[in-house]
């Protein structure tokens, strides 16, 4: 083979690294979105809402089946996790009954109008 052969095949494979270039880096698609969103995209199809998802869960153990299963990444896995529990902790805390101390509104309908 002549060298200027050998030189002609260099440039076509050097052109050709050049025009291929470095693969594509992947990306976290979930990245910096709000954690309602991520259940909207992501688990409205199956759960109709986020209420009882985390219910009995630890939040390590939902952000691990998270991570593994749903969605592209940790930070977003966590952020879901924190999300569906704080979800179930504000429905406990609303569901808590009153102390026996405190006032409960009467269920019992206001006394007639005496008659005159």
């Amino acid at each position: 083979m002549s060298p200027t052969k050998a030189r002609c095949g260099l440039f076509v494979v050097a052109l050709a690294a050049m025009l291929v270039g470095s693969p594509a880096g992947a990306q976290n698609l979930d990245q910096g979105k709000p954690p309602a969103k991520l259940f909207a995209e992501g688990c409205a199809s199956c759960h109709r809402s986020a209420r009882g998802l985390a219910k009995g869960r630890f939040r390590l153990s939902l952000y691990l089946f998270l991570q593994k299963h749903y969605v592209s990444g940790s930070s977003s896995a966590w952020a879901l996790s924190s999300y569906l529990e704080s979800i179930d902790s504000a429905k406990r805390v609303a569901a808590k009954p009153a102390s026996k101390g405190a006032s409960r509104p009467s269920m019992r309908p206001p006394a007639p109008v005496p008659a005159r």
